[in-house]
């Protein structure tokens, strides 16, 4: 099956959201939270996770998370990852409470897209508030993608992981996953890098997101997506943009979507004039707006 098929078929069954100048949507992917061993690479930056969805609740934010949200190649067990990260699943469960929480599978969690397995693992989690179990995500669905449309029916905009760039992690993801679990994950508590990853081979990255700017040209969409761990702002003439991912050593990035403009962000540690430190925002690139995304779209029909 062709990447095109692959993302077509991604987009049928995707969910819809609407676009206009009163939505507030920000994107996160590739967070990989796991169970606190030395692979759980969402630790280090989990303060800053926890800053910036507190940051985006307040201000009234639907959060859509762009799929491996959590690593389930390498860890068998998600009631693991929910006892290590209560905090995250505390506010993510905030949002979800307040309707403005939909997320997307990716290859690395790959299982939420099975039958029963929402309802099985994601009903309930452990709250230290409340020293018991109290609702998660009940009744939560995981889409392939999302689609924001457009308010002015100019362009949507079309989520997804971005897995399906690569035959390896989508089609033969059962392969990958046993490759990472038994094979790689090992190898990477030593300082191997797995080669079949797009985020830590740069000739699979450039490949991956090659395909996908390629699919949002020909098929005349703008596209936002995770995978790759390498955050794109866009442009006017460009349809294809990333979220980066929040395992960066640096701090996270994330794409902000207000006013029909898409804003590429980065969270990071930063330290007051007083010395102390503090979670702290900055804009990276140009803020791009629907309406400048002209050089793919489609002609206008001429007027009659």
């Amino acid at each position: 099956m062709s990447i095109d098929s692959r993302l077509s078929r991604t987009f049928e069954e995707a969910l819809r959201l609407p676009l206009n100048y009163q939505t507030h949507y920000i994107l996160f992917s590739d967070c990989h939270r796991g169970t606190g061993s030395a692979n759980d690479n969402f630790l280090k930056n989990e303060y800053l996770y926890l800053a910036a969805l507190s940051h985006y609740y307040r201000r009234g934010f639907t959060y859509l998370e762009l799929g491996d949200g959590d690593e389930l190649w390498e860890n068998r067990s998600f009631r693991k990852i929910k006892e290590m990260h209560r905090q995250s699943f505390d506010l993510m469960a905030k949002f979800y409470e307040s309707g403005r929480f939909y997320a997307v599978y990716g290859n690395h969690d790959m299982a939420k897209s099975r039958s029963g397995y929402p309802e099985t693992y994601c009903r309930t989690y452990y709250c230290d508030h409340a020293l018991g179990e109290r609702p998660l995500f009940p009744g939560i669905r995981f889409y392939p993608g999302i689609i924001l449309c457009d308010c002015l029916h100019k362009s949507d905009i079309y989520l997804t992981h971005g897995h399906q760039a690569d035959p390896l992690n989508s089609t033969f993801w059962l392969l990958a996953r046993f490759l990472v679990r038994y094979l790689w994950k090992p190898l990477e508590r030593i300082g191997v890098p797995d080669p079949t990853s797009a985020a830590k081979n740069n000739k699979k990255k450039k490949q991956s997101e090659q395909r996908l700017a390629d699919w949002a040209r020909q098929n005349h969409h703008i596209l936002i997506s995770g995978h790759t761990h390498h955050p794109m702002a866009g442009s006017a003439d460009s349809p294809y943009l990333n979220t980066g991912s929040c395992i960066h050593p640096s701090g996270i990035t994330g794409i902000e979507i207000e006013n029909r403009c898409m804003t590429l962000v980065k969270w990071s540690v930063a330290a007051r004039d007083d010395l102390s430190l503090c979670a702290s925002r900055e804009v990276l690139g140009n803020t791009v707006c629907v309406d400048e995304v002209t050089g793919f779209l489609p002609k206008s029909d001429p007027p009659q």
